[in-house]
């Protein structure tokens, strides 16, 4: 059957789901364009050490436009034609399997097609300033390139398949990312980790696919959401947990949320790109993909809910105790993600605000990450905030576009992050009984402590004294701060402008929640609840003033030490230790699963191995000694013979007579 008819099939089986024609059908040139940036990087070596990262680049954009031209023509579309697909070929063919290699254009894989291009592309800009003295850029831009290839897989396929090849995908690129620096023990220890984090929960994924294809027979989107209540409620629950344990896998949520930080390793436009427009989302992308199936289950939505509120208080803690600029941002992110999944996980009064807050965390926060990198770019690469301060004079650029970031993401009014975070906030707190006061009290308390520990990371970075100079003449250390150059810069200041304007621009009219009300259905608007909806924006504003007011008394107003002061307290010790995360991952995974590992290995050795072994040396023993009979004389044999006879008559003589 050819690609299609397949889509015309599609089409008349499944009314409300077309066959991509006009600019649609060029839809494969989305993930093949940096594809092919990255293939051409990778084969042509060091030839293509001059041009290679225009090529990345100009891929990266060229994607963006095709995706830009497919979101214009799907907005005059009436929303129920907004859902197309377009069938390249047959992939699998196995017994009753058959998966197509087809993509699925909707408003949802089309606002993560024009986030993943946008941003990284802006990214990609970045980087060329910021890789420019070193010797592996061209290599680089080939695994950057990769990294979106396999993200805009990830979000375009139309099946679980299709996803999964774009999940590892994605997990095969930022390992190498994270572990770009290849000389350095730290980076391929990271990479590592998370790599082997992300197994785990790529484990829970694959066996959610599993029971999908065991009980519905089918991996297709449309067909799994249109037959997925013929399944047991058990099978539902166990299917969105599994989904759950993949998405913390990806998007760094308790309890494997401890990878994300020790991925600040890679180079600071790998973190800007991981943590802010592709991978951590991906975990929100899958459960707003697969709502259809939590919808049939309360409890599912409320682990995930339940998940989402662990992590985004343990960010925020631990965002407060980190000196290093890249792992305070680091762990903003985690808390943020946690925004996302407890906006989610809160059903149909959730799913498009967890989608508004990525849209303007993607702006803010890789704004926020290319300022830190536009920092270190100043500052010899160093990363500890105690030794910068009073930056602001230096770096105007940097300093502006950064704080614009900096109050989107403490929820400072009509800035991105007060229209999307403060929207999740009301949400939870609308949620009925005990749910409304834990889930809502949760986030506002998150969003003071992010508002303590940025303002933290804005005093120590940009004001107060001038401690690099101390060290500069103490010890040595030369440094020139200096505002980045244009190529960086621009970036940045695109970044900011979305920072500050794109929360209003998506929610006037609510423009945001209609585009997605075709694939994520339309937005409960909560009632009652805990706190009345328009009470909300004041109350998490004032918690957000009270932690800048803390953070102004305890840092703003003293001088910082150069070195960090030790003894701490005992909670500043454990937010330090991240909360002794890697701690009990060691003791409850890693040495458990080591122990496991050297007791099937001796098993193997002494049980099964000796088994096999000791029945051949039996066998072999005894064929050797049996062997022996075998003389070859034949007064032998016929004592043999004589014998067996005198046996013989002797049994039947005895028989006889008995």
């Amino acid at each position: 059957m050819t690609p299609t008819s397949v889509a015309g099939l599609l089409a008349a089986e499944l009314p409300h789901v077309a066959a991509a024609t006009g600019t649609a059908s060029l839809a494969w040139l989305l993930f093949v364009l940096p594809a092919a940036g990255a293939l051409v990087l990778f084969v042509a070596g060091r030839r293509a050490d001059a041009w290679g990262h225009w090529l990345g680049l100009l891929t990266v954009v060229a994607s963006f436009v095709v995706g830009l031209l497919i979101f214009l023509e799907t907005t005059g579309l009436a929303p129920e034609e907004r859902t197309r697909e377009l069938s390249l070929f047959e992939w699998i063919a196995v017994g009753d399997l058959s998966v197509d290699f087809g993509l699925r254009l909707d408003p949802l894989s089309l606002t993560f097609v024009l986030l993943i291009t946008g941003v990284g592309g802006l990214i990609h800009l970045y980087s060329v300033g910021y890789m420019s003295h070193d010797p592996g850029r061209r290599r680089f831009f080939a695994q950057l390139n990769l990294f979106v290839a396999a993200m805009l897989l990830l979000v375009l396929g139309n099946n679980f398949v299709m996803l999964y090849l774009g999940w590892e995908g994605v997990g095969l690129a930022s390992y190498l990312l994270i572990g770009f620096y290849q000389d350095r023990p730290s980076a391929a220890t990271a990479a590592k980790k998370a790599f082997l984090m992300n197994r785990v929960g790529d484990v829970g994924l694959a066996i959610a696919i599993f029971l999908l294809w065991t009980n519905l027979g089918t991996l297709q989107y449309t067909e799994v959401f249109a037959r997925v209540g013929e399944m047991s409620g058990g099978t539902i629950l166990a299917i969105t947990v599994l989904l759950l344990l993949g998405a913390c896998g990806k998007s760094g949520q308790f309890p494997l949320q401890a990878w994300l930080p020790d991925a600040m390793e890679g180079p600071t436009p790998v973190s800007a790109l991981i943590h802010a427009a592709t991978m951590v989302t991906a975990g929100v992308y899958l459960i707003a993909r697969t709502h259809p199936i939590y919808d049939l289950t309360e409890t599912g939505r409320l682990v995930v809910a339940l998940i989402g509120v662990i992590t985004l208080l343990i960010g925020a803690i631990i965002g407060c105790a980190y000196d290093d600029i890249k792992k305070v941002l680091a762990y903003s992110t985690v808390s943020q993600i946690g925004y996302m999944i407890l906006a989610v996980g809160l059903g149909p009064a959730g799913y498009a605000l967890g989608i508004f807050h990525l849209l303007t965390h993607g702006f803010f926060k890789a704004g926020l990450f290319l300022g830190a990198g536009s920092v270190m770019h100043a500052m010899n690469d160093d990363v500890d905030m105690r030794r910068f301060g009073g930056l602001y004079r230096y770096m105007p650029i940097t300093f502006v576009t950064f704080g614009l970031g900096y109050l989107a993401l403490i929820g400072f009014p009509f800035l991105s992050g007060y229209f999307s975070k403060d929207e999740i906030i009301a949400a939870s707190f609308g949620q009925p009984g005990w749910q409304g006061w834990v889930f809502g009290g949760a986030a506002t308390l998150a969003a003071g402590l992010t508002a303590f520990y940025m303002t933290r990371l804005m005093f120590m970075t940009f004001f107060g004294e001038k401690r690099w100079e101390k060290l500069k003449s103490a010890d040595g250390h030369d440094y020139h701060p200096h505002e980045s150059p244009a190529v960086m810069t621009i970036p940045m200041i695109v970044l900011a402008v979305g920072s500050v304007g794109a929360g209003y621009v998506l929610s006037s009219g609510h423009l945001l929640v209609d585009w997605l009300a075709p694939t994520l259905g339309e937005l409960e608007e909560p009632h009652g609840g805990a706190i009345p909806h328009e009470y909300v924006p004041f109350l998490v504003v004032g918690f957000s003033a009270l932690g800048v007011l803390i953070a102004w008394l305890t840092v703003g107003r003293r001088t910082t030490p150069v070195e960090r002061p030790e003894p701490v307290s005992l909670p500043v010790r454990a937010a330090r230790k991240d909360l002794y995360a890697n701690a009990i991952n060691e003791a409850l995974i890693a040495r458990p699963g080591t122990w496991l590992a050297r007791a099937l290995v001796y098993f193997d050795n002494r049980g099964v191995d000796g088994v096999v072994n000791g029945t051949a040396a039996l066998l072999g023993g005894s064929s050797g000694r049996l062997r022996r009979l075998q003389t070859g004389f034949v007064r032998s044999y016929a004592l043999s013979m004589l014998g067996g006879g005198v046996l013989v008559v002797a049994a039947l003589l005895a028989v006889r007579f008995a």
